[in-house]
């Protein structure tokens, strides 16, 4: 947990007037959760948005396992090892359940996308097929695979979409708002898949509006305010830290004052 696995130094994003994001730094270990917190408007979702290649960042840098990574297209962060859902669940609608998994898994096969539209070979198509069952077995989905995936309900839609992602091995995940819209039994389940995520070559991170989550996930939390990084640290000494009760709760703490261990979901 002492590698510097993530640095984001300087980080700038303006709409016209409007500045989404303001010279924001933080760093991730290899094999934390971090979470990124604030108001809605903080800039967490434009944050994502450039490490993902989505938007590029009018200047700063990203840098991931030694490489740079601020203003690439898309397709090649993900070749870095990013992958990334969204507040809105996308899947393939058109697919069942374990053709949506394997679809994260094409990254990684001999020519990738392209090899996939022209087919796998039937030795290459079983180990995806294996590996993708494995990875729905992970999230608890490997009995609903050959269901449609528009069919399931909401909170296993998010599972699903999780999987793909893992499917294609990332070695930083990005999560954008995991439980909007879940119940609590579902963000329950959620919350214990996430903290089984990390590993010795895996980091996790989440923008996210339950508290209770991510007082009870998260290793290090960064907290952002109209663009600008406010605070961060471990979970407990920000939930105390009277700037973000202020900037974020109006004062009021309660909603942020969950217990922070684990187990505590």
């Amino acid at each position: 947990m002492s590698e510097q696995f993530l640095r984001v130094q300087g980080l700038h994003k303006a709409f016209g007037g409007v500045t989404a994001v303001s010279d924001v730094t933080f760093e991730a270990r290899l094999g934390q959760i971090v979470a990124v917190i604030g108001p809605n408007g903080a800039g967490k979702t434009t944050l994502f948005n450039m490490l993902s290649g989505v938007l590029s960042p009018d200047r700063g840098e990203i840098w991931l396992r030694g490489h740079r990574l601020d203003g690439l297209p898309a397709h090649r962060i993900t070749s870095h090892g990013v992958a990334r859902t969204f507040q809105n669940v996308q899947l393939f609608a058109n697919m069942t359940v374990l053709e949506n998994v394997m679809m994260g898994r094409y990254r990684h096969e001999r020519n990738g996308l392209v090899r996939s539209a022209l087919g796998l070979t039937r030795r290459e198509e079983q180990e995806t097929e294996s590996e993708a069952r494995r990875t729905l077995k992970r999230v608890g989905l490997a009995d609903k695979a050959d269901l449609p995936a528009p069919s399931l309900p909401l909170g296993e839609q998010r599972l699903l979409e999780l999987a793909r992602a893992l499917a294609a091995k990332p070695c930083l995940l990005l999560l954008d708002e995991p439980t909007a819209g879940l119940n609590r039994v579902e963000t329950v389940r959620l919350a214990a898949t996430i903290t089984r995520m990390p590993a010795n070559d895996r980091t996790v991170l989440l923008v996210e509006h339950d508290m209770n989550l991510v007082m009870s996930v998260a290793d290090w939390v960064v907290v952002l305010n109209y663009g600008e990084k406010l605070a961060e640290g471990r979970p407990e000494q920000v939930q105390n830290d009277p700037r973000v009760l202020e900037a974020y709760l109006g004062g009021d703490g309660s909603n942020l004052l969950a217990g922070t261990g684990k187990a505590s979901m």
